[in-house]
């Protein structure tokens, strides 16, 4: 039985610019199985956030195709898309993206609630996750409360706390100072030996992207294997 949780085959996105066409990315393939970390680096502009919204199903490919536990995203509808998206994916951004009137534990629990899970069970969970994330006793705390590493720590206890297949993230420490962002990528590396859920991350940081099983670089749209 294949481990593989996304695969994505000669994956390719571009835009029309007036009478010109902007290829971002062209004929990627990829596959990432359970409990594997990815990093993909390149320069701004590189095309690595959009490779990221193409492989959560938040864009469309122009040619090719994203397979999440050997579904084709293609062969779904908007509201398949959306149930297999809470399901199966978590995502981190390089800003939390918190609700500022909601408590850490509350915006922890969001993703359980809009799958309609008992509200009860939803809370629990989060806890649970924020525990893990090392955030047990800032359960009350508001995101104007939370220092920057603290509020990024909720967005990654937000994006686990459904037990995805894969967490998508964007540049999770890009606007962290070093010491926090090291944090991160320790709290990181310690999630890694402990859950199946695998990571494909976005980053500038040389350092962080060393720590994944595998780097990957993208070059003029195009994603090559190597540091």
């Amino acid at each position: 039985m294949s481990s593989a949780v996304l695969v994505c085959k000669n994956l390719a996105r571009s835009y029309s610019e007036g009478n010109n066409v902007l290829e971002v990315l062209r004929d990627v393939n990829l596959t990432v199985n359970a409990g594997e970390s990815i990093a993909i680096t390149g320069t701004s502009g590189s095309g690595k956030t959009t490779l990221l919204n193409l492989l959560g199903g938040i864009d469309k490919p122009s040619s090719g195709s994203v397979q999440i536990l050997g579904q084709a995203l293609s062969a779904l509808t908007g509201k398949e898309q959306d149930k297999l998206r809470n399901q199966t994916l978590g995502f981190v951004y390089q800003f939390h993206h918190l609700l500022g009137e909601f408590t850490a534990l509350e915006n922890t629990a969001m993703p359980l609630i809009i799958a309609k899970r008992p509200y009860d069970e939803a809370i629990t969970r989060a806890q649970a996750t924020l525990n893990e994330v090392g955030l047990g006793e800032r359960l009350r705390h508001k995101p104007a409360q939370l220092s920057g590493g603290e509020r990024q720590r909720v967005a990654i206890a937000r994006a686990l706390v459904n037990d995805p297949a894969c967490v998508l993230m964007d540049e999770p420490t890009g606007n962290l100072d070093g010491t926090t962002a090291r944090g991160i990528q320790k709290l990181m590396q310690r999630l890694k030996t402990r859950i199946t859920t695998c990571f494909i991350v976005v980053t500038h940081d040389p350092n962080f992207a060393d720590q994944m099983d595998r780097a990957y670089h993208l070059v003029d749209g195009v994603l090559e294997e190597g540091r």
